[in-house]
């Protein structure tokens, strides 16, 4: 039974591979960084079915030495790194913070992978944000990276140092460069999930409007469940290499609010309002990925449909509205 370690396994995606991986009949080991009100930090797992079946176990990336422990006491042979800082608006208030985790993190896993699991095959959740006001209509792996935040600039210095560690040490990285995704496991914290939450609240009576920031940003949005597919797929391949995750689609913040209001009844227009205070210092126009490497390469394509996504997380945020009243 092959063993997988899976760090940011009580996050969205860290619950869909894990899910993933328990189908395929891998033994599955989650980093668990403990902390004050870590009781509920499965609930994830939990919803997906999976809680009792994956083994948890305490690191932290910003400690090297629980790294290097944990790696010799698990023997992976498969790791998915998909810890961060990642809500990019947090960057920008807590700018060390995010570069601690999302970057020095990595270089700590990175190390830790070269010491105690030099044969292990490394996944490295890099993202779309590191394309930033990019020169090009779809960023794919030879697009240059122009980070405009504090989180794209850390995931950049993690995407090169996979880069680095494949060159230099033979270590099978890949970088899996992830555009938006998505699902009803996301943080409220992030766009989706705000705006199809707050179409719940208000078509329940809950709420009456939605603040939101920049309206006219687009986006490449897909299903986080399609997304860990590719995730997994490109640590079976003879060779490691670097692959855009994406839909190859374009949505506007607004596109998203119309789709998620219409299917709850409701015109986006008489509710979704725009507060400065949720702008962004410095923001990003655009971004759609060309996944052509993962299709070709990985016989990869995603499955969901944004409108199947935004309407399958909006029926979740009412039935948990629901649940509670």
């Amino acid at each position: 039974m092959a063993r997988v370690l899976i760090t940011g396994v009580t996050g969205q995606d860290g619950a869909y591979l894990a899910a993933l991986l328990l189908g395929k009949g891998y033994e599955v080991y989650g980093l668990l960084h403990r902390h004050g009100g870590s009781e509920a930090v499965q609930e994830r797992l939990r919803r997906l079915g999976c809680e009792g079946a994956v083994a948890m176990v305490d690191g932290n990336l910003i400690d090297l030495s629980s790294l290097i422990r944990l790696l010799d006491k698990v023997k992976p042979d498969e790791i998915y790194n998909l810890a961060a800082q990642s809500f990019v608006r947090m960057s920008w208030d807590q700018p060390l913070l995010t570069t601690q985790v999302t970057a020095i993190g990595t270089a700590n896993m990175l190390e830790a992978v070269r010491i105690a699991a030099p044969k292990a095959r490394y996944f490295q959740a890099s993202s779309s944000e590191m394309f930033g006001r990019a020169e090009t209509p779809a960023q794919n792996e030879a697009t240059q990276f122009h980070p405009r935040s504090p989180y794209a600039s850390a995931k950049v210095f993690a995407h090169c140092l996979v880069q680095n560690y494949r060159d230099a040490f033979g270590l099978f990285g890949c970088n899996g460069i992830m555009f938006n995704h998505d699902s009803p496991l996301r943080g409220i914290e992030f766009v989706l999930r705000k705006i199809t939450d707050g179409a719940a609240r208000i078509s329940l009576g809950l709420a009456t409007e939605l603040p939101m920031g920049n309206l006219e940003a687009r986006r490449d949005f897909g299903h986080a469940r399609d997304y860990v597919q590719a995730m997994w797929l490109m640590l079976q391949q003879d060779r490691a290499d670097d692959y855009v995750v994406a839909t190859g689609r374009a949505a506007s913040i607004r596109d998203l609010c119309r789709i998620a209001f219409a299917h709850v009844g409701l015109d986006y227009e008489n509710h979704v309002r725009v507060d400065p205070a949720f702008l962004r210092p410095a923001d990003v126009d655009v971004t759609v990925g060309d996944a052509s490497r993962a299709r070709t390469k990985l016989g990869w394509s995603p499955e969901t449909r944004l409108e199947a996504m935004i309407a399958e997380m909006v029926e979740a945020d009412l039935a948990r509205w629901r649940a509670r009243a």
